[in-house]
């Protein structure tokens, strides 16, 4: 509990530190001798702005709209969440059962002068609660257990009801920024009442609104941008071809205003040294080794950490990889103790606790992993009975770290009779898993090119409950499920180990990912940067961009 405590208290230390850096800049900034515009490169490419459907949770969009959609916390840079005072506050009515007040600030209004109200709480709720099946939502977590939600529409107060006994651990992570997508849009589209339809549950309605909420913010060139209205201190002005954002300041905005008026948020791309070399980029935050070596020029500082993502095989449903029997071979014959060296870290085991470094993390399956350490072709080969094996596997691209990885896979796996092919469809991310195009992802949690994590092991864990849209490999086992259910809600440390070690042995039997290691991140700055800071989740070092300056 002492050491629980400690974390805890760094953790605000740090986000209080923040704080205080970010008046300095503020007080740097007026003075003058700020740069007007900073380019910042992300994980990967930029498809939505709505980052809670499968692919849009899986791409680089909560690195760059972190502070476009607000909510009411956000992930500061140890991955904890910060209450987010400027968009509206959230008090606890009752314990048991859990039941939470959501209040709007009374200033809060999208850019495109529509109030932000308690509509957009339903929407965000009814979307990722699992009880409408036509929403492509990346997660139901904590949302699947909130019984009721009282909302008068166009009101500024929302009242949050839990199921009786599933009191949320990590409520914090619900309604947090990136999360609330404005309703008014998709009402518009239809002249429906949104709110009346969800609360109702009219299905044919229903099946609309989800149909808009999947769609409706994919991000183009040439869109209209009336579609893509901000809550936070920046906007979208334009798209550029090739996926990049141009973020200015949102002249709505009823908070402190951000320090730098123009944010151009850059997918990665294979011109990242070069563009390092010619100084034409400020902040690059992406998985380490992805872009290779990245050299570091003299005026440019570096920094790597660990992310709360696990990079790992996500093995599709159908395909060679159906049977557990073939995703165990392919596990056999794995290096996984090679790939993790490569990439400077411990092999991770963990699936259920992908966010933790405690010791449930660390015990987390480790007998059961054993056999699955060091590629033993012989055993992968016995367990196939000789027969052979053709496995596709495919990743988001360019990310030279992969490119190696599948490479040292295709060689190990080799003489176990098993073809390993590096693959390179459209779009390798969960939807090329999907729609069958490769039977393997290698990417981080959900599916991610970044990080991918929430923060939260207990949230992150649901990528493999039945029915969730993350869980790519279309896992589903009743053991497994009331473990990751019961994870949720348990806060007893010796609860929560033993949650974790009996489904455990489960998980390394039916395979329906392998752990590879945690995602280490990189955090190139140029020298003339100020309150850029690390951050393990998917929102990464985007979390406090409003805060940002490039001192001249």
């Amino acid at each position: 509990m002492l050491v629980a405590g400690w974390r805890g208290l760094r953790r605000w230390a740090s986000a209080g530190l923040v704080g205080m850096l970010s008046a300095a800049v503020t007080l740097t900034a007026c003075s003058g001798g700020a740069s007007s515009e900073i380019h910042y490169v992300v994980d990967g490419p930029l498809v939505t702005y709505n980052t809670n459907t499968v692919v849009g949770a899986a791409s680089a969009g909560a690195q760059a709209f972190a502070r476009t959609l607000l909510g009411f916390g956000y992930h500061g840079p140890d991955g904890q969440v910060v209450a987010d005072r400027d968009f509206g506050t959230v008090s606890v009515v009752s314990g048991a059962p859990l039941v939470l007040d959501y209040q709007i600030a009374d200033n809060a209004v999208y850019s495109d002068g529509k109030p932000v109200t308690c509509d957009d709480l339903v929407l965000t709720w009814a979307a990722q609660s699992g009880r409408f099946p036509g929403f492509d939502a990346a997660t139901q977590a904590g949302y699947v257990d909130i019984a009721n939600i009282e909302c008068i529409p166009g009101q500024k107060k929302a009242r949050v009801s839990f199921v009786p006994d599933r009191g949320i651990v990590d409520y914090t992570q619900l309604f947090a920024a990136t999360s609330i997508m404005p309703s008014h849009v998709i009402a518009d589209q239809l002249n429906v009442d949104v709110t009346a339809a969800l609360l109702s549950r009219n299905g044919p309605v229903v099946d609309r609104i989800a149909k808009l909420w999947n769609t409706t913010w994919d991000l183009k060139p040439g869109m209209d941008l009336k579609a893509v209205p901000s809550s936070g201190p920046y906007k979208i002005e334009r798209i550029l071809d090739g996926g990049a954002v141009v973020l200015v300041a949102n002249d709505r905005w009823w908070g402190p205003k951000p320090i730098t008026k123009r944010i151009t948020v850059w997918p990665q791309a294979a011109d990242i040294q070069d563009r390092v070399n010619n100084r034409s980029v400020d902040v690059v935050d992406v998985a380490s080794g992805s872009s290779g070596t990245l050299a570091t020029p003299d005026n440019y500082e570096r920094s790597e950490s660990p992310s709360d993502g696990i990079e790992q095989l996500i093995f599709a449903p159908q395909g060679p990889l159906a049977a557990a029997t073939a995703r165990r071979a392919l596990a056999l014959c794995t290096p996984r103790d090679a790939i993790a060296h490569d990439a400077g870290v411990p092999i991770a085991n963990s699936r259920l606790q992908p966010a933790s470094e405690d010791a449930v993390a660390a015990s987390e399956g480790v007998a059961e992993a054993g056999p699955f350490g060091k590629a033993d072709p012989a055993a992968a080969r016995a367990a196939l009975g000789g027969a052979p094996l053709t496995v596709r596997i495919g990743y988001q691209r360019p990310n030279a770290r992969l490119a190696v990885t599948v490479g040292v896979i295709t060689k190990s796996c080799a003489p176990a009779g098993i073809t390993v092919t590096d693959v390179n469809p459209d779009a390798s991310g969960p939807q090329a898993l999907e729609e069958g195009k490769i039977d393997a992802l290698l990417a981080s949690t959900g599916g991610a090119t970044g990080s991918g994590s929430t923060g939260s092991s207990a949230m992150d864990a649901y990528a493999l409950h039945s029915g969730n849209g993350n869980n790519l490999s279309g896992y589903s086992n009743p053991q497994v499920d009331g473990a990751i259910s019961a994870l949720a809600v348990s806060a007893d440390p010796a609860e929560r180990v033993r949650l974790v070690t009996e489904a455990a042995p489960i998980l390394w039997a039916d395979m329906p990912t392998l752990p590879l290691y945690r995602q280490q991140r990189t955090l190139l700055l140029s020298k003339k940067m100020v309150a850029v800071s690390r951050n393990p989740t998917r929102w990464g070092a985007g979390w406090n961009m409003d805060r940002w300056a490039s001192i001249e």
